[in-house]
């Protein structure tokens, strides 16, 4: 048989599904990679029930169902002020991954670069990558992580396309400022750039912030492309439904994308979603306290332990440093700490290109129930 070449041959098994699985091998406590370990709402799941046992199990709408997009265009006016066009500016997709990955086919060529903030999410790298594309990767350093708005305009070229932000961040937590909206827009203003907005965090960010949208911003908003999704809002990440923002003419080359990876999503939980979202608006209202109340459980139980941090500003993801335990690499931390305490967590130099040296973070996840995060830090205190 013809020998094919990788078109991602440094790209092997995700650290996510890698960790996992170590996880079940040791029958460790699970905190990496970012799901709960509790259900969604029960009258969504309900509804979901409903509509299969009403018949609703054919193709939904390509670019998804009439009212899970009207609920969006609802929600998008009441959280950000932002008047999208239910017709042509929303898609419903299989996961906020193939969102990404649809807007990344959909515009970057060979030759085009895009600049990746790291740690970054690992599908970013890839589909720019898979579609000829050269990632421009710029790292952002511990303690703050934060955005040096000059170290990215340093780095566009003539042949910068578009560039990739993400916030509230994974994995580190940060969030966006509108100060930050307001450098990202000037940047992509005078460069003629392509903004890509992962927000699938949007409705976790602490102490009574507002999450800051691209789409707060209206100028920024008119060359941004926002992807969100619903597993992360309603706690059901196995259903993989996201959707994607954007104007008409970007999104109209987004769908030509979409309707040949996935073509439509699931009907009978993007009508339960409809439905659900139309009426419990407060769901997204509370997740915040209902997040933060996790975060403070689980930093107060592991304020014995060795390890240091700074509280999350956003997701459900806590970095801490474990440099007063061992000062080994990361990922050795990480194998260590699922045999010497029983707890799988994340290394955070595999976010990175080029890690900085002697960086001692990993990630847990703290959308876990009580009895969860109680039985992890336990075990973590006596290290």
């Amino acid at each position: 048989m013809r020998q094919f070449d990788s078109k991602l041959p440094s790209t092997g098994t995700t650290i996510f599904t890698q960790m996992s699985e170590l996880a079940a091998k040791h029958q460790a406590i699970n905190l990496s990679q970012g799901f709960p370990d509790f259900d969604g709402p029960s009258e969504l799941l309900d509804r979901v029930n409903h509509y299969i046992q009403q018949g609703a199990n054919q193709y939904a709408p390509m670019t998804g169902v009439p009212s899970l997009r009207q609920a969006i265009q609802s929600k998008l006016k009441r959280c950000y002020d932002f008047q999208a066009n239910v017709d042509s500016d929303i898609t419903v997709t299989s996961g906020a991954t193939e969102a990404i990955f649809a807007t990344i086919s959909a515009f970057v060529r060979p030759g085009d670069e895009v600049i990746v903030f790291d740690p970054a999410y690992d599908s970013y790298d890839p589909a720019i990558r898979l579609n000829g594309g050269t990632p421009v990767h710029i790292a952002l350093l511990p303690p703050t992580f934060a955005i040096n708005w000059q170290t990215v305009a340093n780095a566009i070229t003539d042949n910068t396309k578009a560039i990739i932000v993400n916030s509230p961040h994974n994995p580190t937590g940060t969030v966006f400022s509108a100060n930050d909206l307001d450098a990202l827009y000037e940047i992509a203003e005078q460069h003629d750039l392509l903004v890509l907005s992962d927000e699938v965090y949007e409705h976790i960010v602490f102490e009574w912030a507002d999450h800051q949208s691209v789409l707060r911003h209206k100028e920024l908003a008119k060359r941004s492309v926002v992807v969100s999704s619903f597993g992360k809002t309603y706690h059901t990440t196995g259903w993989k439904i996201g959707y994607c923002v954007a104007p008409a003419p970007l999104m109209t080359e987004i769908r030509k994308v979409h309707q040949y990876l996935t073509f439509s999503t699931s009907t009978p939980m993007q009508l339960a979603l409809a439905d659900f979202l139309s009426t419990h608006p407060e769901h997204d209202e509370v997740l915040p306290s209902f997040y933060q109340q996790k975060r403070d459980f689980f930093n107060k139980a592991m304020g014995e332990s060795c390890f240091t941090f700074t509280p999350s500003p956003g997701t459900y993801f806590q970095l801490m440093d474990y440099s007063a335990i061992k000062d080994i690499p990361d990922t050795e931390f990480a194998l260590w700490l699922i045999e010497a305490a029983g707890v799988a967590a994340i290394p955070i130099s595999v976010f990175y290109q080029t890690p900085p040296e002697d960086m001692r973070l990993v990630r847990f996840c703290f959308a876990k129930q009580a009895s969860t995060l109680s039985a992890a830090a336990q075990n973590l205190i006596t290290l």
